[in-house]
């Protein structure tokens, strides 16, 4: 139990050079491009999930909207690739690291935001001020709105850093917990180990659906946007 309880969130090295780039690059590997007149399972399932998520994210956009279709769903396979990534042993999550997470959310809201300002600046100034406002709270509406929008991106990296931060606290937790329990009371390692393969099923779920919820609240903004 001395092992260091952010160790697994410490950007990895090797000789000395960071490798967390190689690391972000290796889900890509895991949807390969198929040249082939008939496809496998493998490619087949591929392109049914890509379908289903085009249908699922991209039925409520203006045909504006629907040019960010390529973006919207690579960047849903990405987060869900990666954190499913960091569920296997001795393994880094990138989508642990608040400055990824940043990196992503940032130029994504801020392209939507800008989209909306250039093609419908009058709706869009509109979301600062709603209609029937009294005049004594004009001032202080508009300051509220200004941060809310501004806080949007923030929101997005912290809700998907804190999910996945928090499921791999608790494994580790419990998983160090079940080692200890082995040695002293075997009935109760027994319990706590069905407890973490629950929590890995658990974690298994929240890698996809906080991928889902990322990509779902980006294709949001962009609706209001486009």
């Amino acid at each position: 139990m001395n092992e260091n309880l952010f160790a697994s969130f410490i950007t990895p090295t090797m000789m000395g050079f960071p490798i967390v780039v190689a690391i972000i690059m290796f889900p890509s590997i895991l949807f390969p491009s198929s040249k082939r007149l008939i496809n496998n399972r493998l490619h087949s399932f591929q392109h049914w999930l890509v379908k289903l998520i085009i249908k699922q994210m991209m039925l409520i956009h203006t045909p504006k909207g629907r040019t960010w279709t390529l973006m919207i769903v690579s960047l849903i396979m990405f987060i869900g690739s990666t954190n499913l990534l960091g569920l296997l042993p001795h393994t880094f999550t990138p989508t642990t690291q608040l400055s990824m997470n940043l990196s992503m959310a940032i130029p994504l809201w801020a392209g939507a935001v800008i989209t909306g300002f250039r093609h419908k600046l009058k709706s869009s100034l509109a979301h600062f001020l709603p209609q029937g406002t009294p005049i004594s709270l004009i001032p202080m509406l508009i300051i509220i709105e200004t941060i809310s929008l501004f806080i949007q991106p923030m929101a997005l990296a912290v809700r998907l850093t804190a999910n996945i931060t928090a499921g791999h606290l608790l494994m580790h937790l419990i998983g160090g917990a079940t080692l200890v329990l082995m040695n002293i009371s075997p009935r109760t390692a027994t319990i706590t180990f069905i407890i973490l393969l629950l929590l890995t099923i658990l974690e298994f779920a929240v890698a996809l659906i906080q991928a889902y919820v990322f990509t779902l609240l980006v294709s949001l903004y962009l609706h209001d946007n486009t």
